[in-house]
């Protein structure tokens, strides 16, 4: 045989290691059954996960999809290695765009893809996507895990979640009553959120702030730590007002785009959403990143939370009762303006002005 003959490869060899994939599913099933509920109870493992909605309890509903990943966000958590809370943003960003239709979520699928699997990496990434999935009320039935050398650099992941729920027919949002005069009620976020990160990441390297130093806005905590706070999942309080009838008209979720692109999602086109901004708290973090970057204030609002995660819409009436309920729920509730006749005007209209001190 000649000196020449090579060496037969395996999958190992180019990069792939199926090994490491068992002992990441196998790290992570304790995770999973966490997060069982009525009309999940499987295992995963199988080629698709299964969800029974009688044992859910509807009896007519329609099913409800979303799908969304948490951008550049990731890039701050692979490069300062705070992996356990980005899977909460995760189920954050689509079980948040489904309680905005009314809708229950039912139960979630992740996608999982890097250049090198690593177990305890994994562990720690579906950890908080439990963590997020118990905070909603689904059920994670299932998943793909992809390890792709020479796509992905060797320490780079990229997460994509797909959300499904469910609500009684006739119950979808946005109600067919809205009308001028409903008030509009803005419920606090966390922080950033998930939105806006490559400006962020920009602002951040622009100031030559360092991540493991204490945040320039708030000391208790680095500016990693701070930037990586997880988006805040609506899904329960709201819910649970829903349920008792008090009169919410219309939900909206304030992503990428902030308040000019998402309010107008679930308004009519003969009204518009006039917004006094001098009524926002407005988090630190988002005047530091004003202040650093020159980031004017319309930029903000288009790009930002700015401290309001999600607007909803009530009857003038039932608007004291609707923020009681979600303030008892432990939401911070602010009036946040009216519902008027649209007149020519943009969707949105603004008075006042955001405090970015």
């Amino acid at each position: 045989m000649s000196d020449q003959t090579k060496t037969g490869l395996t999958y190992r060899d180019a990069g792939v290691d199926i090994d490491a994939g068992n002992a990441m599913v196998d790290r992570i099933k304790p995770l999973v059954r966490s997060t069982r509920r009525p009309g999940a109870d499987g295992e995963i493992g199988g080629f698709g996960g299964l969800f029974d909605l009688k044992a859910a309890g509807f009896t007519d509903p329609v099913l409800v999809a979303a799908n969304d990943g948490v951008g550049t966000k990731l890039k701050i958590a692979i490069d300062t290695g705070l992996h356990d809370t980005i899977g909460i943003d995760l189920v954050a960003m689509c079980v948040n765009d489904l309680v905005v239709q009314g809708a229950e979520p039912l139960f979630f699928l992740d996608y999982f893809a890097t250049g090198r699997l690593d177990p305890a990496q994994g562990e720690a990434i579906v950890s908080g996507i439990a963590q997020g999935c118990r905070q909603a009320g689904c059920a994670l039935i299932g998943g793909e895990t992809a390890e792709m050398p020479g796509l992905y650099a060797e320490k780079d992941y990229d997460l994509a979640g797909f959300a499904v729920g469910a609500a009684e027919r006739g119950r979808l949002l946005p109600s067919a009553e809205l009308a001028q005069g409903d008030m509009i009620l803005g419920l606090a976020s966390s922080g950033v959120h998930s939105n806006g990160y490559s400006l962020v990441r920009r602002i951040v390297e622009r100031s030559g702030a360092a991540y493991d130093a204490p945040a320039p806005f708030d000391a208790t905590r680095s500016l990693a730590q701070a930037l990586m706070e997880p988006t805040r999942i609506y899904v329960r309080p709201l819910l649970a007002t829903l349920a008792q009838g008090q009169g919410i008209k219309a939900l909206a979720h304030i992503t990428g785009g902030g308040f000019p692109e998402n309010i107008p999602r679930v308004l009519p086109a003969h009204l518009r959403a006039d917004i006094d901004l001098d009524a926002i708290d407005v988090p630190k973090v988002f005047g530091w990143l004003s202040r650093e970057g020159g980031v004017g204030e319309a930029e903000m609002l288009r790009t930002f939370n700015c401290g309001v995660g999600m607007i909803v819409v009530v009857s003038a009436a039932d608007a004291a009762t609707v923020s009681a309920l979600l303030q008892e729920a432990g939401e911070g509730v602010t009036p946040l303006g009216r519902i008027l006749a649209r007149e020519d005007q943009p969707a949105v209209t603004f008075n006042g002005s955001l405090n970015l001190s």
